[in-house]
């Protein structure tokens, strides 16, 4: 490990790509470093792979925030200035005749807070702000619906004012707790309306920390078999580089290879993976296994995992999962060496008392000696396979009824 200037910046080959691009330092120092350990000059910070590659940059931003706050300013001045103004012939109340200065200032003041507010509140979330707007909009519209309904039967003025006082405070709360409370389920009320955020393409992937150190979802990536956005959680980021710096060898190159198969699936051209950020006090008290539950539960998304305690875990809470033990499974051969099955010699085979047949599914069956047993039905054992992209094929020899086989040639012997 070589530290340079910083504590925080580091080259430690073979992951010294990943440190490079958190710290986001270019300097010459690093760049021959980077060259010395094959590892390139960092071009992308993995924290920029938290954004979208269509986001706008933070810089911009910024710029526009503080463009449309100036404006406000600006046009709350106008305003302000013009009601206040001596000569207008809006009607005012008499103390802004008198103290036009100080009713300035005091307006201007009370409608800086809302920026202030705004400054100060940096991260909104969008589900709570639409159930606050829905749940204020519908109770007001039941309130003006039940002042309606109960004015046949207010007298005087005085009982009407006060049912429209009560039912204009009470029926709007009433509508944003429950909206606030169950604004998860809202979608089921409105199909078209649903509060929970949502990310472009499929349901995202969460990947879990043994997922990447296992290494087997880079080559499913490679197949071109998965199209859904992938999730890196800052959280499991930072516990695999814990592992990557443990004492332990074993666990030490364990972390290593979490942090190759990050770099690896980041420079995949048909992967769309980000580092997904989340506050500190966001999931305060909670385990790695339980912050991956609840992101995805969040999020929409499926965990990917290795782990049979979470895959359990996460499938009690409702959130899907894949396992990639559970894919290696589903995808193994439905033969192996030993197994016997019966099939029908169709044709000779290329080389020398070949007799090729099929299963079901199409695959072939290339059993030794039995070309002579064109047209007949007998039954193999499994003495081999082959797999490719091209397909399977399987390798057998007769079993004749009395136990023994005939001798047969290698097989690797191929028709």
């Amino acid at each position: 490990r070589i530290h340079v200037q910083s504590p925080e910046v580091f080259i430690d080959a073979p992951y010294a790509k990943i440190s490079c691009w958190q710290s986001g330092i270019s300097s010459p120092i690093v760049a021959e470093l980077a060259d010395e350990f094959a590892c390139p000059p960092p071009s992308t910070p993995v924290a920029a792979l938290s954004e979208p590659s269509d986001a706008i940059p933070p810089a911009a931003e910024n710029m526009l925030l503080l463009v449309v706050r100036l404006l406000y300013v600006f046009v709350c001045a106008g305003a302000i200035a013009t009601f206040v103004n001596p000569a207008a012939s809006t009607a005012r109340p008499t103390f802004v005749d008198d103290h036009p200065i100080a009713t300035f200032v005091g307006l201007m003041i009370l409608s800086q807070v809302v920026t202030a507010a705004d400054v100060f509140i940096r991260r909104k979330r969008i589900e709570v702000i639409s159930a606050i707007y829905f749940g204020l909009l519908v109770g007001v519209l039941l309130s003006y619906l039940l002042i309606q309904a109960l004015e046949p039967i207010m007298r005087t003025a005085d009982v009407r004012n006060a049912v429209v006082m009560m039912t204009t405070l009470i029926l709007p709360y009433l509508c944003i707790s429950l909206l606030l409370q169950t604004k998860d389920d809202f979608r089921f009320v409105i199909p078209y309306v649903e509060f929970a955020k949502e990310v472009k393409g499929g349901k995202p992937l969460v990947l879990d920390s043994s997922a990447l150190i296992d290494g087997r979802i880079a080559d499913i990536i490679d197949t071109n078999i998965i199209d859904s956005p992938m999730l890196v959680p800052q959280f499991v980021l930072h516990e695999v580089q814990d592992i990557a710096d443990s004492n332990d060898k074993a666990r030490r190159t364990r972390g290593r290879r979490g942090l190759e198969v990050l770099s690896k699936l980041q420079n995949h051209p048909n992967v769309d993976i980000r580092v997904h950020e989340t506050k500190k006090d966001e999931f305060r008290g909670m385990t790695v296994d339980q912050r991956l539950v609840e992101l995805a539960k969040q999020l929409g998304g499926r965990v990917v995992t290795n782990d049979f305690n979470l895959n359990k875990v996460a499938s009690l809470q409702g959130i899907p999962v894949i396992n990639l033990n559970d894919v290696a499974n589903a995808l193994k051969p439905r033969f192996v060496p030993g197994d016997r099955l019966k099939i029908k010699i169709i044709k000779e085979g290329e080389s020398a008392a070949q007799g090729v047949g099929y299963l079901d599914d199409g695959t072939m069956v290339v059993c030794e000696s039995a070309a002579h047993l064109v047209g007949r039905d007998i039954d193999v054992i499994v003495t081999s396979m082959l797999q490719s992209s091209a397909g399977r094929m399987i390798f057998g020899r007769q079993v004749f009824p009395s136990g023994s086989s005939a001798a047969s040639p290698s097989p690797t012997t191929t028709s």
